[in-house]
């Protein structure tokens, strides 16, 4: 009898359970948006769950441009970029990418992920190695796993596990090194000038994710290769829209010869639809502005700074954070989904983080923050989270009392249920205070 590929399916019940207790933190279906405020489930959240760094994705003049991109060209393209999907509007953002980023050529995609897997599969070959930063972004583990060359992780951010890895390779073998230019978690801006010097004594490719970076770092939101001055050291150079730019798709940029034989060999760029022109319109016109009024990402790090400060008065620990990107370190799993709940109903949007996008044990609720939040705002949400902080015991928890020990615990199990009348009918309702687990980690 052949296997049955669907069990798995029906004996998933991880996500039932936890809406069942009331603390399930995904998909949480927004129903308008105001950039740093949404309407979520009947009432106004702020919202510091967000990669909308510049709030640009509610800028009226990003969204006319959008529409007006839509009443010439259409919805979409109907079609890939090599055949009958090709408008002027891309070749417009191209150019204008590459002449904002000093690169001589770059290539959209229709999303960032596939902007990564499409690189890193038609560039690298079997007898080469992609040597990847241990915190990357999954897109680019997806790629470097997709791609048939051999994947050696490296230590976060360390120069010398990276000289450890790369000495041990044959010397005529291509070496490609990955890396985000900030990381999506952590919030850590890749250490590039302690790290190119290496990459170069190995002849090594470089290779810089900047989808947190771009609109962030670097003069007018550069990125990180821009932010330390090496961009002519640095091979090839990845982006996305979906953040700083406010919208969706990614490219890559580099030498005219890559990009021209990525057009013709990089199979998530040629199998796919081409970017919709409302999407391209509305990032040309982002790119426009961002350019145009540095005073947001000057903005942008003011409220950085501010949270940076007032969270660690607190007491929390951010770890080595450098950006808008702020983890607040919870510990325990479970405590990390009853504090982001706890969060919502006070009125503040944001998400946890558990394994694996964590190590065990060190579950965070990941915050990022955006130029246009006020400084009500902010400080709401400091006093919320001080609040939470207190009344949920987050500075009980092992990771604050016991610094520094290594947990390879996974603590997030919900009670088993042994009946349909223990499974609240709406669970979008569900009391915490009569929950089992959270009884339980509320202690």
């Amino acid at each position: 009898m052949a296997k049955d590929i669907f069990k798995k399916c029906r004996e998933y019940h991880d996500s039932h359970d936890a809406r069942a207790q009331g603390f399930y933190p995904y998909f949480r279906c927004i129903d308008d948006s105001y950039g740093n405020h949404v309407m979520c489930q009947g009432s106004e959240k702020i919202m510091i769950g967000s990669n909308n760094y510049l709030g640009l994705a509610q800028d009226p003049r990003v969204i006319e441009a959008a529409c007006d991109a839509t009443r010439r060209f259409g919805s979409g393209c109907t079609g890939s970029r090599l055949l009958n999907g090709t408008i002027s509007l891309h070749e417009e953002l191209e150019a204008q990418l590459a002449n904002f980023l000093q690169r001589e050529a770059v290539l959209l995609f229709s999303t960032g992920f596939f902007a990564n897997q499409g690189a890193l599969t038609a560039l690298l070959e079997s007898d080469d190695s992609i040597l990847c930063d241990r915190e990357n972004h999954a897109s680019i583990i997806e790629g470097c796993q997709t791609s048939v060359a051999r994947l050696i992780p490296y230590r976060h951010n360390s120069a010398a596990a990276l000289r450890n890895r790369l000495k041990r390779l044959p010397e005529e073998s291509g070496k490609l090194v990955i890396m985000d230019g900030v990381f999506s978690m952590s919030g850590d801006i890749a250490d590039l000038p302690t790290l190119l010097p290496v990459i170069k004594e190995y002849d090594g490719i470089t290779y810089v994710d900047e989808a947190h970076s771009l609109g962030v770092l670097g003069p007018h939101g550069r990125g990180t290769v821009h932010h330390f001055g090496v961009n002519d050291e640095v091979d090839i150079v990845m982006g996305t829209f979906s953040k700083s730019l406010g919208s969706m798709g990614g490219f890559i940029a580099g030498s005219h010869e890559m990009i021209e034989f990525l057009k013709h060999k990089a199979r998530c760029f040629i199998f796919t639809a081409a970017l919709a022109p409302a999407v391209v319109g509305g990032v040309l016109k982002a790119l426009e502005i961002m350019r145009q009024e540095p005073e947001r990402i000057d903005q942008l790090w003011v409220n950085t700074r501010k949270m940076h400060e007032g969270f660690k008065a607190i007491g929390f620990n951010i770890g080595s954070t450098q950006t808008p990107i702020v983890p607040i370190l919870i510990g325990s799993e479970a405590k990390a989904f009853i504090f982001s709940q706890r969060l919502f109903e006070e009125g503040i949007f944001a998400t946890p983080a558990i394994y694996p996008a964590v190590r065990y044990g060190e579950a965070i609720v990941r915050t990022s923050f955006m130029s246009t939040h006020t400084e009500n705002d902010l400080d709401l949400i400091l006093e919320i989270f001080a609040k939470l902080a207190r009344e949920l015991g987050t500075f009980d928890d092992p990771v604050y009392t016991e610094p520094g020990r290594r947990r390879n615990v996974f603590d997030f199990a919900l009670p088993e249920h042994h009946g349909a009348q223990e499974i609240r009918a709406d669970s979008g309702v569900a009391s915490l205070e009569e929950s089992e687990l959270y009884a339980t980690v509320s202690r």
